[in-house]
């Protein structure tokens, strides 16, 4: 789908995100406990490069390799946000169903 990511990558952005999230979350809102960081931060660093890939992939079905020229040489408008489009509803689903 994407012959430029690799599964080093994969793994050490997950631990890169997983622990950024979890330490920035702690920080910024310590209100809440800190497991709930690492968990959205390990949920997130999942779900990311899924929107990525599923993204990459629904541009190489159309057959294009810039989703827009809005940013050129940055796969488009759609590469701006396509972790966006999965993490988003994924955090708000966490949020709702564990701490509302």
């Amino acid at each position: 789908m994407s012959p430029k990511k690799t599964w080093e990558g994969a793994i050490a952005g997950f631990i890169g995100g997983t622990l950024a999230f979890g330490i920035a979350g702690s920080l910024l809102l310590p209100a809440l406990p800190q497991y709930h960081w690492f968990v959205l931060g390990a949920m997130v660093s999942v779900i990311g490069p899924i929107g990525d890939l599923t993204e990459s992939l629904l541009k190489r079905k159309a057959g294009v390799k810039d989703s827009s020229q809005f940013f050129p040489g940055h796969g488009g408008f759609l590469d701006r946000f396509d972790s966006a489009l999965f993490c988003a509803p994924a955090t708000f689903g966490y949020i709702w169903l564990f701490l509302r």
